[in-house]
């Protein structure tokens, strides 16, 4: 992941949590400018302020770099719920998805 794209994934993974840059910032313990240096492509947090970023947001480090799940916290949640279903309600759940997805190409 290039820096431009670390800076934008942070800011969409931010404003999913609904939080200010300013208070993000505050809320690691940083200067209220932090995020927003690191938003700007002024910065790189170090690897251990990473860390507290993906705590914060709720996602895992692989999670905040994998750009194909948009909203983890969001997929996260439906996977808890989904889990809790009857197995047969699972499975018609997974063909409706199929369904939708093959639509799509």
């Amino acid at each position: 992941m290039l820096p431009e794209e670390f800076s934008l994934r942070l800011s969409k993974l931010r404003a999913q949590k609904g939080v200010s840059a300013r208070d993000m910032s505050l809320s690691l313990g940083q200067n209220p400018g932090y995020i927003n240096g690191i938003e700007n492509g002024k910065a790189l947090p170090s690897m251990s302020i990473f860390f507290y970023i993906c705590d914060y947001l709720n996602v895992t480090p692989a999670e905040f770099f994998s750009t194909a799940t948009p909203d983890p916290r969001q997929s996260d949640e439906m996977l808890k719920k989904y889990n809790l279903l009857p197995e047969q309600t699972r499975v018609h759940i997974a063909a409706l998805i199929d369904d939708l997805t093959q639509q799509l190409q």
